[in-house]
């Protein structure tokens, strides 16, 4: 008994050392029969990654960084049976319930992985690495509230995490500030959260304060730095850009992050193939590195690619079905092919989703609108700009927001043409508060009159009262722009 706890022991060690040094399948080998949950799970952790060094290798070496979702990790199949079994059985742990939750998450059981990263999260709640998977798969604030997790201190991290993911900005700064107050106020990590929301809600100087504060308490970290040389990029801040791209070179120039500075540095320059050249550097290091995917759909774009740019956005949204700047790339690269409807879709998709998770400049259904009326689907426009201007009324803003005039003149014209004169009459009598739509609300209300003196029409019952602000409502569902992709 005492021999064989050695050898499980000696076994273990020499495994582990093989792993380090990346030599999966030599790992795996020397593991196999070990019984322990420790050592079940580095034999299975094994050989997933020896798959999927297999299937970066093979990409490099054929393929090229835009194909890397056409090869598979052949050790997927047989992992995912075998952890099948023992997940039925009750016998995995924390860590190996995190690996089937990968797992299946790479054959896009995506269900399937959000219950298993829920088993892992209360299995080990402070598995950090279930958690940041976890939020991968999360999509929209209701399937946030659903999950069942466990009450930790940890989880507060997560919701703040979640929070700046879906746009939720208001209330992460509010989470980042509670979990301050309970004593993380020299956490680094909340510093770069909040620097993050900020860069979010573009609030550029706010986040670049932010991280130059970092910068002073954590001169040699290379986390979010990526993140730094955007807000740079977009201040135009050269030196400052090419003094953050020399630094992490001096500190790891092997990080995908430091490859994103340089990326974002060369862009900058003009030099558009060398930032492309860096962003692939990156995603060969990590090719679910959402930024350098979008950014590198950027450069092909710029360098008039737009068949590699498509390719790039596409992986981005392969990485973040939320990320609506890769769905607006895909909308301008089909317009320049001049493919019309692939153009609309990809816009649509992205003004929606720019929509659904908080638009901060309250722009995106109004684009989306504009779409439509460019499309003559009027009914679609109608109900776009009903939706924007009851956005806009409802945060007070309407008095503010310049194109709010717009809405309410298509509304108008919309709704007379459908012979619902009670609504046209007061979207008309809005129009009169704005100076640049006054003369035709004027226009519209004398046409109403006119034709309500010829002969008095009954509005069909197609469209609710207006609520409290006059927002017209209209009863049919939101557009459903959520459909496969063409």
């Amino acid at each position: 008994m005492r021999l064989t706890f050695f050898f499980y022991l000696d076994a273990l060690t020499l495994a582990k050392s093989y792993f380090d040094l990346k030599e999966y399948d030599r790992a795996a080998y020397f593991l196999k029969g070990c019984c322990s949950q420790k050592a079940y799970f580095l034999y299975m952790y094994s050989r997933y990654l020896s798959g999927e060094k297999k299937k970066d290798d093979e990409t490099v070496d054929s393929l090229g960084p835009l194909e890397k979702g056409q090869v598979r990790n052949e050790a997927l199949r047989e992992l995912r049976v075998e952890l099948s079994k023992k997940h039925t059985a009750g016998e995995l742990d924390g860590f190996t319930l995190y690996l089937y939750g990968v797992v299946l998450r790479k054959l896009d059981l995506l269900k399937e992985a959000v219950d298993v990263f829920v088993e892992a999260i209360h299995a080990i709640p402070l598995h950090w690495g279930a958690w940041l998977e976890l939020s991968n798969l999360v999509t929209n604030v209701e399937m946030l509230k659903s999950l069942s997790l466990p009450d930790c201190w940890i989880k507060d991290f997560f919701m703040a995490h979640m929070y700046t993911e879906l746009q939720m900005i208001k209330e992460a700064l509010q989470k980042y500030q509670n979990l301050i107050e309970a004593g993380f106020s020299k956490s680094t990590y909340i510093i770069s959260q909040i620097a993050v929301a900020y860069h979010n809600i573009r609030d550029i100087d706010q986040a670049l304060a932010l991280f130059n504060e970092l910068r002073d308490q954590d001169p040699y970290r290379i986390d979010n730095m990526d993140t730094f040389s955007n807000l740079l990029y977009v201040k135009n801040m050269k030196p400052e850009l090419s003094y953050l791209a020399h630094n992490l070179v001096e500190i790891d120039k092997y990080r995908v992050e430091t490859c994103c500075v340089i990326g974002n540095y060369y862009s900058l320059r003009s030099q558009h193939e060398k930032a492309a050249l860096y962003f692939q550097r990156a995603l060969k290091l990590n090719p679910r590195c959402l930024g350098a995917w979008t950014l590198m759909g950027h450069e092909y774009m710029e360098m008039k690619n737009t068949p590699a740019a498509i390719q790039a956005y596409r992986h981005a949204i392969e990485v973040n079905k939320r990320d609506y700047r890769a769905w607006y790339g895909l909308g301008q690269t089909y317009e320049i092919l001049k493919m019309p409807f692939y153009c609309l879709y990809y816009y649509r998709k992205c003004y929606w989703r720019a929509y659904s998770v908080g638009d901060v400049e309250k722009m995106a259904l109004l684009k989306l609108a504009k779409l439509h009326e460019q499309l003559n689907e009027s009914d679609d426009a109608a109900e776009c700009y009903m939706l924007y201007i009851k956005d806009i009324f409802s945060c007070g803003e309407q008095l503010e927001h310049a194109e709010v005039s717009t809405a309410l003149r298509y509304l108008g014209q919309y709704y007379f043409k459908n012979r619902l004169f009670d609504e046209a009459s007061l979207c008309a009598q809005r129009c009169c508060d704005y100076n640049d739509a006054r003369e035709e609300g004027k226009a519209l209300l004398r046409q109403i009159s006119q034709v309500r003196d010829q002969a008095e029409t009954p509005s069909a019952d197609l469209f609710a009262p207006l609520s409290n602000n006059n927002t017209p409502v209209r009863r049919v569902s939101p557009l459903n722009l959520i459909s496969f992709t063409p």
